[in-house]
């Protein structure tokens, strides 16, 4: 069975954000994962490039019903039709989820995986305090792109 390693992020993201993304997409295709995300702009699109520039496959799980509304790197075009909902099932797809940077989306996303206890890496992304003040460790924080890419791996293959 391949491997499926979602990379969330926000819509719109900074060149350095981008960079990350397209890095990590790239670093698991050469592993051969496949890339898992929401299929749109921002990082869901530099994830899908890199991936593609190392001749991965991608798959978009948009939140509209317009295939056409995926970015030009995804190979598989899934239109839910089920707006922010879709989250849950880009996380459900997935061995380990890397989140970078990001949007309410992408904390939705953070929180949807720790609930069914899917690995989160996370990339210069939320960080979460309980109601005790505590820290939550559910968010692994890794800042290299390669180290992440490297450890979702690991954790993934744990996880078949």
């Amino acid at each position: 069975m391949t491997t499926q390693i979602a990379i969330i992020g926000g819509s719109e993201a900074t060149a350095p954000v981008i960079a990350t993304a397209e890095e990590v997409g790239a670093a698991l295709a050469s592993a051969g994962a496949i890339i898992v995300c929401g299929g749109l702009g921002g990082v869901m699109a530099s994830a899908c490039r890199g991936a593609k520039s190392a001749g991965g496959l991608t798959v978009g799980i948009l939140p509209g019903r317009d295939p056409s509304a995926a970015n030009p790197w995804v190979d598989v075009v899934i239109a839910t039709g089920l707006g922010e909902a879709r989250n849950s099932l880009v996380v459900g797809s997935a061995a380990v989820v890397i989140a970078l940077d990001g949007e309410y989306g992408t904390l939705s996303e953070i929180a949807l995986a720790l609930r069914s206890g899917t690995p989160v890496i996370g990339v210069g992304t939320w960080s979460l305090t309980r109601p005790d003040g505590e820290v939550d460790t559910g968010i692994v924080p890794i800042e290299d792109p390669c180290e992440a890419a490297a450890v979702a791996l690991s954790l993934a293959s744990a996880r078949l």
